[in-house]
């Protein structure tokens, strides 16, 4: 938006996004006259309407004679011109009632399904990213070059992993890196370990470090793994919706979005870098969403640190001033149904 638009010409604009995201029909100049409350001929409407076409906030379809917004004019709209409504008591007291502490990932579970069930999109919950840390570790020689790591984490939880070694290592030398690792970094993340064993040009050889860093990857992969990047409910809403709907392609690309789950996990992550409710708006995100997609987030935090999203996935025809209000009190009820009080 390079030049700002005038007061009118936001009226006009709100008022036509506010009548699509009511109808789903292109809105008229006719509408727009009833619906703005501002007093302007036929003619000054369509003139309006030319600028905000020229400026990329509204276009024609073939169809008809009405406009609908961009991906760009709802940006302006969620951006500058939205009035956001308070979540309705009845709302609020379902989410109050089900997002109570008890089991975490029942936590994540309930509040990805509430927040399609009152939505009627899609609900989206990132699992918390835990900072995974470790009591000790075993290494055991299998044969020549594979080694089995054993990882036994503070609740005595134990994985196992596979390294396989560039060189033989003897079984005497497995033991001085494991007791190594254990005396040191007995009770700290594995990312931290990573860090302090680059740094360490230590009493250790080499060869040893080498195998210490291939066998830190593998325990905090190890750590991580089996556990779902994030819970999703109501995908088939979205399937119902009738400017989804009558576009398979689009409704294609949607289903990709979810099943790669690597778009999705992407834009999640951008998520958890901001403060409190963004909006991504079809392709903005820079990841393979449809352009008629919207994705409302916001980040979640336990005892204070940010781990994670909450979020709906729905069509950009949305009313955003009743789907910010829903994901922002979600996600403070799921910050305060994890943290320790």
């Amino acid at each position: 938006m390079n030049r700002m638009l005038d007061k009118r010409a936001q009226i006009l604009l709100k008022t036509l996004i506010e009548r699509y995201i009511a109808e789903g029909q292109p809105v008229g100049s006719r509408t727009l006259s009833k619906y703005s409350g501002l007093d302007l001929s036929p003619a000054t409407i369509r003139n309006v309407m030319s600028d905000l076409e020229e400026a990329g906030l509204i276009a024609s379809p073939h169809t008809s004679a009405g406009r609908v917004p961009t991906p760009l004019g709802y940006r302006f709209f969620v951006d500058t011109l939205l009035v956001t409504k308070p979540v309705e008591s009845m709302d609020m007291q379902r989410l109050e009632g089900e997002l109570h502490p008890d089991n975490p990932q029942r936590v994540v579970q309930a509040a990805s399904q509430l927040l399609s069930q009152l939505t009627q999109f899609a609900g989206v919950v990132m699992t918390p990213r835990r900072t995974m840390t470790f009591r000790h570790i075993e290494f055991l020689r299998l044969s020549e070059k594979r080694i089995l790591l054993i990882v036994v984490t503070p609740e005595g939880d134990v994985q196992n992993r596979i390294l396989l070694t560039e060189r033989e290592f003897s079984a005497s030398e497995l033991i001085e890196a494991a007791n190594y690792i254990n005396q040191h970094y007995s009770g700290q993340s594995f990312e931290d370990v990573r860090t302090k064993l680059q740094g360490e040009l230590s009493e250790l050889r080499q060869d040893l470090i080498k195998l210490l860093t291939v066998a830190v990857d593998a325990g905090s992969r190890a750590m991580n793994e089996g556990a779902e990047p994030y819970v999703i409910s109501g995908e088939r809403n979205l399937l119902s919706l009738q400017d989804l709907s009558q576009d398979m392609r689009r409704l294609r690309q949607l289903f990709d979005l979810f099943e790669r789950k690597t778009s999705l996990v992407q834009i999640l992550d951008l998520a958890l870098r901001g403060q409190g409710v963004q909006i991504f708006i079809g392709g903005e995100s820079g990841f393979a969403a449809p352009d008629d997609v919207s994705v409302v987030t916001s980040p979640y935090k336990v005892n204070g640190e940010v781990v994670g999203t909450v979020g709906v996935i729905g069509p950009t025809r949305m009313a955003y001033d009743r789907v910010i209000p829903i994901v922002d009190i979600t996600a403070r009820l799921v910050s305060s149904a994890l943290s320790q009080h």
